[in-house]
């Protein structure tokens, strides 16, 4: 039986927040009666996105650095008392031969895409522990499934990210706290070097998605605590954002 989550009053981080499928996944939160926490670099777009959310906490955060999490994880406490559920969205592509990778460029990517999400969980643990129950859902990518030249680095921390989430599943699971993994297809953002529109057919069976699509799966994981969701490629499937009969 699936326990599918009311979100009204529940407190959600979103990673990333501000722009793309985290800024959607954000939106959507609020319309469901949830608390999203915006947490990015770009304060001024999270002030933005937080006045339109009616006064939602927005809070500048670096998830690389360690202090940074900590703050968001206080303001977060101060404000609402709890956290219920953390969505890892933050990251960073990193599309270069391996022949040609810049390790710096491979070493940040590695501490935005996989590190990161290790400290951004543990630090909302204490909380979701004490409140025996939590939901975090991480955000890897299709490149996963595929082996395609040229997005080696990028697609590795992602296969990196599937199995930490796998783990901690694992691991948590005695304390009411499922963690989720959701892998979406090519989308429509900042994050893709904004050269696609939703809708957009870059070849057969390859179709660009909008993030409010993918915010919508996110936000059924959100309310399932099921394990995995893939977004196939091709036309953007409706029934894939609705979650599953009780």
């Amino acid at each position: 039986m699936v326990d599918v989550w009311d979100l009204t009053g529940r407190t959600v981080i979103v990673t990333g927040a501000s722009s793309g499928i985290g800024a959607a996944t954000a939106r959507l939160l609020h319309q469901a009666g949830a608390h999203p926490v915006l947490a990015a670099r770009r304060g001024d777009r999270l002030e933005s996105l937080g006045k339109e959310l009616d006064g939602g906490l927005a809070v500048p955060t670096d998830v690389t650095d360690r202090a940074a999490i900590q703050r968001l994880v206080a303001a977060t406490l101060d404000r609402y008392g709890r956290i219920d559920g953390l969505v890892n969205n933050a990251g960073v592509s990193l599309h270069t031969p391996l022949d040609e990778l810049d390790l710096d460029e491979f070493t940040h990517a590695l501490a935005l895409n996989v590190v990161s999400v290790v400290a951004m969980t543990q630090a909302v643990l204490p909380a979701m522990r004490a409140q025996r129950s939590g939901r975090i859902v991480n955000i890897s990518s299709g490149t996963t499934r595929m082996v395609l030249p040229g997005i080696g680095g990028y697609a590795a921390t992602k296969s990196a990210l599937n199995m930490l989430t796998s783990i901690f599943r694992e691991e948590l699971r005695a304390d009411a706290i499922a963690v989720s993994l959701v892998l979406p297809s090519l989308t429509a953002t900042e994050f893709g070097g904004g050269h696609y529109q939703p809708g957009q057919q870059l070849r057969p069976g390859m179709i660009a998605h909008s993030p409010e699509y993918v915010a919508q799966v996110i936000v059924r994981a959100l309310r399932t605590g099921e394990e995995r969701i893939d977004i196939p490629h091709g036309a953007e499937q409706p029934e894939l954002t609705a979650a599953p009969a009780r």
